[in-house]
């Protein structure tokens, strides 16, 4: 019988080792890894992000009752949880974060679009944690959080840029650091309601659609022509030319108002920069901000960030990139067998597999059951 490495060695092909001790030179700083090294670390996490391991106990527990496959796993010893507990609140959540780009490489890498064509999603959502043991995190009265900002490309079904904070942080602050590809769609909620950053994404060519509040009085230029049932109103507008304090408006020139009904009822309305595409276009840009909700709901339905296994800052940190690391290793597997299943149903057959000797093809199609001696001799003279 040929030999067959487990389901969690399979994923973890994505990631040549080479690659990965040389991201470690780059971002090692001055830890060692003495007791346990940085991809013992790494695979821990990223099984804990795959086997739903609720506590370090029950990790530990977990991995230590497979001890036969930690060579194929590259893991020397037993993960102890004080150290992997250590190692998570003072090893570098860089290292971490590099792997993630090189996945997101890897996934996305044969993609090639026109800029144009680029659609980005922007949005954030609150991890609540625990008050007493996360006082970094502490946001108000007996409550605390971390705060995940993401940048989503719905094309790709997956995230492209991320950071964590403290709740306490403006989603706002975190866009203004986030790099900006010239020439590509940002979809984004009020949340980031900011002219000068809108001014930014409009002087680097790139097209915005967001939501306009209604204290922010716009003076009407002209109306254009509707000819969809779903849209109430196009026209083109121009913000005030003053903010308060005699402030100038960074956002100089028209942009356009469209207000749509949804299909619950309510009307929205929705701004742009872009005073050439169809009002119908302007609409469905904006209604796929919803995938990067539906993202988040996965994320914490099927991956570990609403249950954390350390408390420090970056213990947090290194569980969030970890549970992001673990969607893109499960991507990559799911596209790469070209299957119709759904990549929740994926990820449930992995998780269920998770350390069995089996190839990924297998969890799809797992081999006919062998016939027991008895049965086989039956079958045999039912055929003579």
């Amino acid at each position: 019988m040929p030999h067959q490495n487990t389901v969690c060695h399979a994923l973890l092909k994505a990631i040549p080792r080479w690659r990965f001790e040389r991201l470690v030179e780059e971002h090692r700083g001055g830890y060692r890894d003495r007791r346990l090294s940085f991809w013992g670390q790494f695979v821990a996490l990223v099984y804990a992000q795959l086997s739903g391991a609720q506590s370090l106990r029950e990790l530990e527990t977990s991995l230590g009752s497979h001890r036969n496959l930690f060579y194929h796993l590259g893991l020397q010893k037993d993960v102890r949880r004080s150290t992997l507990s250590d190692a998570n609140r003072d090893r570098p959540a860089s290292l971490l974060a590099a792997v993630f780009e090189l996945l997101l490489l890897q996934l996305s890498g044969s993609q090639r679009s026109q800029a144009r064509e680029l659609v980005r999603l922007i949005d954030a959502t609150s991890l609540p944690l625990n008050d007493a043991l996360c006082g970094w995190a502490h946001f108000s009265t007996g409550y605390a959080a971390a705060k995940l900002h993401l940048v989503y490309d719905p094309k790709a079904a997956s995230p492209t840029y991320f950071s964590i904070t403290p709740a306490r942080v403006n989603d706002i602050v975190e866009a203004r650091k986030m790099p900006i590809e010239p020439g590509a769609t940002y979809v984004f909620d009020k949340a980031y309601y900011d002219f000068g950053w809108w001014a930014e994404l409009a002087e680097a060519g790139c097209r915005f659609v967001t939501r306009i509040k209604k204290n922010s009085p716009a003076r009407l230029v002209h109306d254009l022509p509707v000819s969809d049932e779903t849209i109430q109103s196009d026209r083109v507008v121009q913000l005030n030319q003053r903010l308060a304090r005699s402030r100038k408006n960074p956002l100089q020139g028209h942009l356009r108002e469209v207000t749509v009904a949804l299909d619950n009822g309510t009307c929205v309305q929705v701004l742009t920069n872009d005073l050439t595409a169809s009002a119908s276009e302007i609409a469905d840009l904006y209604k796929t901000r919803w995938q990067i909700e539906l993202f988040f709901k996965w994320i914490k339905q099927n991956l570990r960030i609403k249950k954390f296994l350390g408390t420090s800052e970056n213990a947090i940190k290194l569980q969030i990139i970890a549970a992001l690391i673990a969607f893109l290793l499960l991507r990559i597997s799911h596209k790469a067998i070209l299957t119709t299943v759904s990549l929740q149903h994926f990820t449930r057959l992995v998780r269920a597999n998770l350390l069995h000797r089996k190839s990924i093809c297998e969890l799809l199609h797992p081999p006919p059951p062998k016939l027991q001696p008895s049965n086989q001799l039956s079958m045999e003279l039912l055929g003579a």
